[in-house]
């Protein structure tokens, strides 16, 4: 994967961002830094991007004791996880494919982004790295694991629909964190992080979702991806209760800047288009404790009552 495919170049430039976007480049490698596989080597989850062999997009969680996330060599990586049963990348990841990763630390607000093509081996993922960055610590929330986590329940049936319930509606609402996994037309899937404070991902409908693009590192890979191909997949973790919500459809950016205006801190407006919904309760061992916002997150939108299903 080039380090930056057309998609991106296109919306770097409509941004008016194309020269800062060269001087990012920089950053993204295809080697592990030292300073990462420490990093790497304490993280307790990993989310993982990647499409289904209907083409859909995918985010999911993976979750192990420190340590099961290694890097064996510059440019590889062994996870002792794969997704659960049921879990809509459980059958992908069994066999080889391209994956995007990020690793977040939010106790000490770090995140690292990976992306490469993945095998499967016992128990487990080999992954061959293509592109390694760190991005910003901004709009992650300050959480720290707690002391004892629940154990969870392989078992949990999957619940699967295509409108977001009440129950649903509530944790989008109550969001202050979600990730978001893409990829290019050849298929490079990405994996990226999203956090603002509470109210800023909002549900126009049960089927439709919005948030605001904020200022970032001018890479624009979720954007440049989304050029190149509207597909993608929402992860929504539940911090108290183990529990993922996991959405795929497609998304559009809105660049009238009149209607970002009407959004504190909004460069752009995202909307997302649901296709398909996996609810899956106790997926995650990890508790966390209640969060400490990020003092980079601006004011979440103003609420307003939710539009009717378009016919």
């Amino acid at each position: 994967m080039g380090v930056h495919h057309p998609g991106e170049r296109t919306v770097q430039q409509r941004a008016g961002l194309i020269d800062h976007a060269g001087f990012s480049a920089a950053a993204i490698r295809n080697e592990i830094p030292d300073v990462a596989v420490e990093f790497l080597s304490r993280q307790p989850m990993l989310v993982v991007g990647a499409a289904d062999t209907d083409g859909a997009i995918w985010a999911s969680l993976l979750t192990g004791a420190p340590g099961f996330v290694t890097a064996t060599g510059p440019a590889t990586l062994t996870i002792d996880a794969v997704p659960p049963d049921g879990d809509p990348l459980h059958g992908v990841l069994a066999r080889p494919a391209h994956v995007g990763m990020i690793a977040v630390e939010p106790a000490t607000r770090r995140r690292m982004r990976m992306n490469g093509k993945a095998r499967p081996v016992a128990g487990g993922l080999h992954v061959d790295l293509d592109q390694v960055f760190a991005n910003c610590p901004k709009y992650i929330q300050q959480r720290r694991p707690t002391p004892a986590p629940a154990a969870h329940d392989h078992t949990a049936t999957p619940w699967h629909g295509t409108e977001l319930t009440p129950t649903h509606l509530a944790l989008v609402e109550g969001a202050d964190t979600f990730f978001i996994a893409t990829a290019d037309r050849e298929g490079n899937a990405d994996a990226s992080h999203r956090g603002g404070s509470p109210g800023f991902l909002q549900a126009l409908t049960p089927t439709r979702l919005r948030w605001p693009d904020y200022v970032g590192n001018a890479m624009f890979t979720t954007l440049g991806n989304l050029e190149a191909d509207p597909r993608a997949g929402l992860l929504l973790p539940d911090w108290d209760t183990g529990a993922v919500l996991q959405l795929t459809g497609s998304a559009t950016v809105d660049w009238n800047p009149g209607r970002a205006a009407a959004v504190p801190g909004a460069q752009r407006i995202v909307e997302f288009t649901i296709d398909h919904i996996v609810h899956i309760d106790r997926a995650s061992p990890l508790r966390w404790t209640a969060p400490a916002y990020s003092r980079f997150n601006p004011p979440a939108p103003r609420p307003f009552g939710r539009e009717e299903e378009r016919p």
